[in-house]
């Protein structure tokens, strides 16, 4: 099986670090491990596809920051802002004529898209149009991108379900406060897992740092990465308190799989419209 390279391209919360106004130390910190983008991760596959999860806010600036040339789909988890906005930034990866670039997203998710970005999604535009081509296929199960194997793994955030991706020994879980134990059977036996830690202090939506890391040691992983964090966390001072295999994420983080599940496919998981 082929390797692969995931790039944090966004590690922070809605708001961003630093945050609009803040002067706490955090925001005021020197270290760029503290400066953190809305999330997002670039997953690149020897021979195979590159593969996009989610359209942050900062799409624009994270390509350019981490040298983004290529995206072959998206694979969304869920439609908050955060996630979705850098949507318009695909039109730089849907060039080719006649071409419409694959996203993936579940009912709700693709029903906000269309609702969004209905221009996307519509019939080509004409001279100076400058919009993405996108085709929208329906997650509905375990499904497959240019021959790479993605389960989805479904998370409660806050009251709304959404999703999570594992791909071979990879798990990527954002913005979420509990996971099933339907899709805790799902995790078994990763090599790496990125999980929402937001803060010390609860939220009705995110685990704190230590749900975050209840919820990790159960599940194994030999190495754990923390995502979706916000200006009360530190990045080296938190990361002395955490225990051995885990650590806070951090933008322009690469984490190298040693191989990924690719065989000759074609995409399922539903119809693209």
């Amino acid at each position: 099986m082929p390797a692969a390279r995931v790039t944090f391209l966004g590690t922070g919360t809605s708001h961003g670090v630093p945050m609009i106004g803040c002067r706490c130390a955090v925001c005021r910190s020197d270290d760029p491990r503290d400066r953190r983008l809305r999330p997002s991760i670039h997953i690149a596959v020897d021979g195979g596809p590159h593969v996009l999860v989610d359209t942050a806010t900062d799409l624009r600036q994270q390509a350019l920051t981490h040298d983004i040339t290529r995206v072959d789909a998206v694979l969304f988890t869920h439609s908050h802002a955060d996630h979705v906005m850098g949507l318009d930034e695909l039109r730089r990866f849907t060039l080719t004529p006649g071409r419409r670039l694959p996203i993936y997203a579940d009912a709700k998710t693709g029903g906000e898209l269309r609702r969004i970005f209905s221009y996307a999604f519509g019939a080509p535009a004409g001279p100076g149009g400058g919009v993405p081509q996108l085709a929208l296929a329906e997650i509905d199960g375990p499904f497959v991108v240019d021959g790479l194997a993605v389960q989805p793994v479904p998370v409660m955030h806050g009251p709304q379900p959404i999703l999570g991706f594992r791909i071979g020994g990879f798990a990527y879980l954002t913005d979420c406060n509990h996971v099933p134990e339907a899709s805790m059977a799902l995790l078994t036996g990763l090599d790496v897992l990125v999980l929402d830690a937001l803060r010390h202090r609860p939220h009705p939506t995110h685990f704190t740092l230590a749900d975050a890391v209840e919820v990790a040691t159960r599940i194994g992983a030999r190495e754990t990465f923390f995502t979706h964090i916000c200006h009360d966390l530190p990045h080296a001072a938190t990361n002395a308190t955490l225990p051995a295999g885990m650590a806070l994420g951090y933008d322009g983080q690469v984490v190298q799989l040693a191989d990924v599940p690719l065989a000759a496919a074609a995409p399922a998981g539903g119809g693209a419209a």
